[in-house]
């Protein structure tokens, strides 16, 4: 928005590219943070919530199959 006073124009244009700035540096360390984050579950060997959901219905699905194999019921759990 244009107005009359030069002063008010510059403040305006420095407001928004401080803005921008603010927004990009919050980007950055977001993304430094998550990189600092993945970094340290490598380290101490974590696995990922996905992964585990997908082991554990693998191994249910192993159970059940040993289970008929077996004659038996498959056991919960």
């Amino acid at each position: 928005m244009q107005t009359q006073n030069p002063i008010l124009d510059e403040i305006a244009k420095l407001t928004t590219a401080a803005m921008g700035m603010a927004q990009a540096a919050s980007e950055e360390a977001k993304a430094a943070f998550r990189s600092q984050a993945d970094r340290v579950a490598a380290e101490l060997d974590l696995v990922r919530r996905e992964d585990l959901d997908a082991l554990k219905a693998e191994v249910a699905a192993l159970r059940a199959e040993i289970a008929a194999l077996r004659g038996k019921k498959p056991a919960k759990g």
